[in-house]
């Protein structure tokens, strides 16, 4: 058997991501000792050019996927239902506006290399948590340094990377490294730099990709 690198390609903006990582999470649960795999979130950014104060998420979807608040609202919901059957709750009013991300994946990539993979891991669930459970303005750094905080990690520091241009450039050449390899939507969950599952699949995938690269079947 041989380990197995993931690295998750995904935005904290992205809904279809936070409920593909909450699917990933229980497949590596029901693979458990099988498989040796570590996770490394990889920034994508949804929305590179969205301004300050961000947009309203009706008015954003809208114009983005030419749909109506309708068609939103009735895709919002088999997003909340999925994800609450994976053990991820919403906002029971969802989130009121879609914000600029970049902020946020500075702080998973200090997390990543001043700590480790796990730390990275602990911050991408609150962040995901503070933008589509509690619904608040990711605009604000109190808002990001909360989800420091719930993560365990140095509010200090993390502040210290907020208010400089720490970790820019890494994340920059991250984004642009996987929109060079292909990579334009997401989640995109890359196995062993070789084996892309796109879309927030099920568990049970999940775990049998899991399973086939520790065996190298793939």
């Amino acid at each position: 058997m041989k380990p197995v690198r993931i690295d998750f390609v995904s935005d904290i903006a992205c809904p279809w991501c936070a409920v593909g990582l909450a699917s990933l999470e229980q497949a590596l649960k029901e693979v458990g000792s099988e498989v040796s795999a570590e996770i490394q979130f990889q920034p994508f950014e949804l929305n590179p050019q969205m301004p300050p104060g961000g947009q309203d998420v009706f008015e954003h979807l809208t114009e983005k996927y030419g749909t109506t608040i309708t068609q939103v609202k009735a895709n919002q919901e088999k997003i909340y239902q999925r994800a609450a059957e994976l053990g991820f709750p919403f906002h029971p009013e969802g989130r009121k506006r879609v914000y600029n991300t970049f902020n946020a994946h500075r702080l998973l990539h200090w997390a990543m290399v001043e700590f480790d993979l796990d730390a990275q891991h602990r911050l991408k669930k609150e962040l995901l948590k503070s933008y589509f459970t509690l619904a608040v303005d990711m605009d604000q750094h109190d808002r990001l340094l909360e989800a420091v905080e719930r993560a365990q990690l140095p509010i200090e520091r993390a502040r210290e990377v907020l208010v400089s241009e720490e970790f820019a450039k890494d994340v920059k050449d991250q984004e642009q490294k996987y929109h060079q390899l292909g990579v334009h939507s997401v989640p995109s969950i890359i196995l062993n730099n070789q084996f892309i599952i796109q879309g927030a699949q099920s568990p049970e995938l999940f775990a049998e990709a899991l399973r086939d690269c520790a065996n190298g079947v793939i």
